[in-house]
């Protein structure tokens, strides 16, 4: 049996969200078929507003419905510092830690040639405008993923920044609070090695 075309339409739909499956993507579309109206219109208003309201701040690339965004407009933000991630959700994760004070840089990605992606394709250029404009700054901190494409574009950035005399540094990765040393892999601990602290 087939489902109506509508159910088709947005099993379809739910498929082009990240993760989700044909049968995830049913199991979501009969979800959505037995919600009250009001809450599907809410849905699909909210859905519109993202993509409405929503925007990329022109100074450092994170979401925002603002310009420029509350970061970049805050006095009291660290002006010293500029801290280097990959996408607007790694600035939201730092912000919920709330031991970060400095402003952000969002690169839009990672250098990979593999997939097309190279320096252009990012916001690399602005960020070394942005470096060359703000004499007060004193250190990137680069905070893209310990991945291997996440450390080429580390080392790529800090290549860039070191000559104009900036402070480099990289978020230390090791092992996660809990961690058996036995279940670590080679380069975890390597970097919880490299990246130790006086106690």
């Amino acid at each position: 049996m087939q489902y109506p075309k509508s159910v088709n339409r947005l099993i379809d739909s739910y498929m082009k969200l990240p993760g989700i499956g044909e049968k995830t993507a049913t199991r979501l579309a009969f979800f959505t078929i037995d919600m009250d109206n009001e809450d599907v219109q809410e849905f699909a208003a909210s859905l519109q507003a993202i993509k409405q309201e929503l925007h990329y701040c022109h100074i450092c690339g994170n979401i925002t419905d603002v310009e420029p965004c509350d970061i970049c407009q805050s006095a009291s933000r660290n002006q010293q510092q500029i801290l280097v991630v990959e996408q607007p959700k790694d600035v939201m994760a730092m912000e919920k830690m709330q031991s970060y004070n400095g402003l952000y840089q969002v690169l839009g990605g990672v250098l990979s040639p593999v997939n097309g992606v190279g320096p252009d394709e990012l916001q690399i250029k602005h960020l070394l405008e942005r470096l060359k404009q703000n004499t007060d700054l004193k250190e990137v901190i680069v905070a893209t993923n310990a991945t291997p494409e996440g450390e080429a574009t580390a080392m790529y950035l800090a290549k860039l920044i070191k000559p104009s005399g900036i402070k480099v540094t990289r978020l230390a990765h090791g092992l996660a609070v809990g961690a058996d040393i036995e279940y670590a892999d080679q380069m975890t601990l390597q970097r919880a090695v490299e990246g130790r602290q006086p106690i």
